[in-house]
């Protein structure tokens, strides 16, 4: 286990602590309700007219007793058109309403946008905060911007697993359906993401 995949649980932590101070945060009820969440710390977004995008995260789905399984290693890479300028770092999370489409990625990869549709996500506190919001969508999206752009777009982005980085953290067998399929990983960055989670 190398101490960079450690801090990639730790920086999720991190990730999901400053989404809930913010003002207008991620529904509490939203993630009761759905099944599979993707965080990407400082997702790097750059573009002079032609755009791209790439950062490396974790994704985690909701097991049958209600936990949240072991973080499998993913990257997200894409590229845009239109008028953009700058470079932006964004903290990206995405909150999948069926974790079928994350464990049936199995180590391929999928296209945001071509695959499954993401839309821009209902915001609260509150788990009565989207009460009268449909949460209908397959794919939710946050995003906290410390950089140039206005905003974010990730529709034709590539959500792709990390087959390095789970086998480097959870040996070379491991696939990403064995890991989605356990909560078993004792060490304490990922415990600290379990927990924040829960208490989101």
């Amino acid at each position: 286990m190398t101490a960079s995949r450690q801090n990639a649980s730790i920086i999720s932590s991190n990730v999901l602590k400053e989404f809930a101070k913010m003002k207008e945060s991620i529904p509490h009820q939203l993630l009761e309700e759905y099944e599979g969440i993707v965080i990407i710390p400082k997702l790097i977004n750059a573009g002079f007219g032609i755009g791209g995008k790439r950062g490396k995260g974790v994704a985690m789905v909701k097991l049958d007793n209600g936990k949240w399984s072991d973080p499998v290693f993913v990257t997200l890479t894409g590229g845009s058109f239109g008028l953009q300028i700058g470079v932006q770092s964004v903290d990206l999370v995405l909150v999948f309403r069926h974790k079928g489409v994350l464990t049936k990625v199995k180590n391929g990869d999928f296209t945001i946008g071509g695959d499954i549709s993401a839309a821009a996500g209902p915001v609260g506190r509150s788990s009565t905060a989207s009460t009268d919001y449909k949460l209908q969508a397959e794919v939710y999206s946050y995003s906290r911007s410390r950089g140039l752009f206005a905003g974010i777009t990730i529709n034709g982005s590539n959500l792709g697993i990390d087959k390095d980085s789970n086998a480097a953290y959870y040996g070379a067998k491991a696939t990403s359906q064995d890991i989605f399929a356990q909560a078993s990983s004792n060490t304490e960055a990922v415990k600290t993401l379990k927990e924040t989670l829960a208490a989101f």
